[in-house]
């Protein structure tokens, strides 16, 4: 991992990624739920009157809410994306204190009210799913591997920053750490299962897409 000097470059710093980190991801055992939004789509024949009348309506509800509808890809993407999302709240909540642009305070207040609500959501899946919440279980899953992980001397490092040098600082090490988010939230798109966690990888290539280019822009100008 290459440190980062004060004088931080406008172009975004390279980091060594985990590639390993997606396969070791596969092997966990799948299993999707939600929480109580998108399980709405689960309850098949709830409401219907004669789903309690009619026993083979009754025996066909009882097989499809007991069916899986979720698959590897889907427990994969929320046991790696918790620990992502913990690490961009930390790195956001840095920024009281230290950031002297207006522009990367409201940012940073913007990516904890988006992604706090999702570690909770993803962890509820996991619950539900009788599957562990902590990737840190993963060979390799701690600060500094993954998808745009930094790693503990990054995160020290931008800790020390004040002002514009936390600024460009802060600005950089988000574009890398969202640019590992979207490709995650990608693979999920296409290879998911479960709608809850579809939905909201694409709710995080939208969001995280358009905040990196905010992030870009703020580089320029700084």
């Amino acid at each position: 991992m290459t440190a980062f000097t004060h004088a931080l470059p406008r172009k975004p710093v390279r980091r060594t990624v985990a590639v390993g980190l997606v396969a070791a991801g596969a092997l966990f055992l799948s299993a999707c739920g939600g929480d109580g939004d998108d399980m709405s789509g689960m309850e098949h024949g709830s409401g219907n009157s004669s789903a309690s009348t009619s026993p083979s309506t009754s025996a066909s509800a009882s097989a499809e809410a007991g069916s899986t509808g979720f698959n590897d890809a889907d427990v994969a993407f929320a046991q790696m994306m918790i620990p992502h999302h913990q690490q961009a709240l930390a790195m956001a909540r840095l920024a009281d204190g230290r950031a002297s642009d207006s522009e990367v305070k409201e940012l940073a207040v913007k990516i904890e009210q988006a992604q706090d609500p999702e570690i909770r959501t993803m962890q509820g899946w996991l619950k539900s799913w009788n599957q562990p919440t902590a990737a840190g279980s993963m060979p390799g899953m701690d600060h500094g591997s993954g998808d745009g992980m930094m790693s503990d001397g990054d995160m020290e490092h931008l800790k020390g920053m004040k002002g514009a040098e936390f600024d460009k600082m802060f600005a950089d090490m988000m574009i890398e750490h969202h640019n590992g988010a979207i490709t995650m939230a990608e693979g999920e798109r296409k290879n998911g299962e479960y709608a809850g966690a579809v939905k909201m990888a694409g709710a995080i290539v939208e969001g995280q897409s358009a905040e990196v280019k905010q992030l870009q822009s703020i580089l320029d100008r700084l």
